[in-house]
């Protein structure tokens, strides 16, 4: 099967391309390495790759693939206030031309990396897939935008499939430091202090990005009656967290820190927990082979190894709204996210 992976050096991407290979899929990368100069460890595996913008895809780089996988998206809010359509252009306008433009062509699957924010402020309720979506950012409405918009191209030829992944976490050659569990990790091990910057309450699914990997492959190796057109929560039961319990873990974990709660800290409105029973029904071989505390005790060892400290981090290295904000002052992207160099 030959697959195109949009986004596949980014943070999920470039650990889900190894696994892709290693199932003996043929993998093409789609990707304008906005990250180009954030490599985090020991590098990153190699293929052939289209470098360009999701915005500007064409028909012709679409024929031929069996499936593509569609993972590019800005994947932090706060890039939005560069410029205030680069959410909604980027990740919802681009990802439905590329749906309507992958059909056209013939591209069978249509699989979209998808995301539970979309439940957003939902409280204590646990939801599977037929539950209400309450967005709170415009990723997660963005998320809402583009399935609600792909879901009616499926037919006979056109199957689309939504992976609504749980938060993810885990050590990549493209690493995010905000996302909860590496960043507490980092502020941990850099400071001694694990900072919450809710009051811990708000719950949470996560989902490693090895197991996020593995919910692709069982989607493209499925017989097209099982993933057509459908919609599945991927992560696990068990993995349903308040942030208090992940900075339980990492006091466990990392020697010699204590939890802090930031001043002025209040319940973040980002608040759902999630059923992921069906994903176990559609896809028998899946199965979580990571828990939070194991993504704790991975994220330590790798700062360890790598000599993380907190300049890296929340420094223009690799935070990536400050990261970017540098490569337009100097020229490299403009305000549209375009590099012009």
């Amino acid at each position: 099967m030959k697959v195109l992976v949009t986004g596949h050096k980014g943070f999920i991407g470039t650990v889900m391309v190894p696994m892709l290979l290693q199932e003996g899929f043929e993998v093409t990368g789609l990707d304008s390495d906005l990250y180009r100069y954030c490599t985090y460890g020991d590098g990153m595996v190699e293929v052939p790759t289209i470098e360009k913008d999701v915005r500007d895809v064409t028909k012709d780089d679409l024929k031929g693939f069996d499936a593509v996988v569609h993972l590019a998206a800005l994947s932090n809010d706060p890039l939005g206030n560069i410029n205030a359509d680069l959410t909604y252009d980027i990740n919802y306008k681009a990802s439905v031309r590329i749906a309507e433009m992958a059909k056209e062509v013939g591209v069978r699957r249509f699989l979209f990396a998808s995301s539970c924010s979309m439940y957003g402020k939902a409280g204590d309720d646990v939801l599977d897939e037929t539950a209400d979506f309450n967005p709170v950012t415009p990723y997660a409405k963005s998320k809402v935008y583009v399935e609600r918009d792909v879901s009616p191209m499926a037919d006979d030829n056109f199957s689309p499939v939504f992976l609504r992944n749980a938060t993810a976490y885990g050590v990549s050659p493209r690493m995010r430091f905000d996302l909860v569990i590496n960043n507490l990790v980092a502020w941990a091990y850099t400071t001694g202090t694990i900072l919450l910057k809710s009051d811990g309450t708000p719950w949470r699914p996560l989902a490693h990005i090895e197991d996020i990997s593995q919910a692709v492959i069982c989607a493209l190796k499925a017989e097209r009656e099982v993933i057509h057109n459908l919609a599945v929560n991927v992560g696990s039961n068990s993995e349903n967290y308040q942030m208090i319990d992940l900075a339980r873990f990492v006091k466990e974990v990392v020697p010699n820190c204590e939890i802090e709660i930031a001043e002025g800290a209040g319940p973040d409105t980002r608040c759902y927990r999630v059923n992921f029973d069906k994903i176990h029904r559609v896809f028998p071989d899946f199965e979580t082979k990571w828990t939070a505390k194991m993504g704790v005790e991975q994220c330590y060892e790798s700062y360890k190894k790598f000599g993380l400290n907190r300049d890296d981090y929340e420094g223009i290295k690799y935070m990536r709204i400050a990261h970017i904000k540098h490569l337009i002052e100097e020229g490299k992207l403009d305000t549209n996210l375009h590099w012009q160099i």
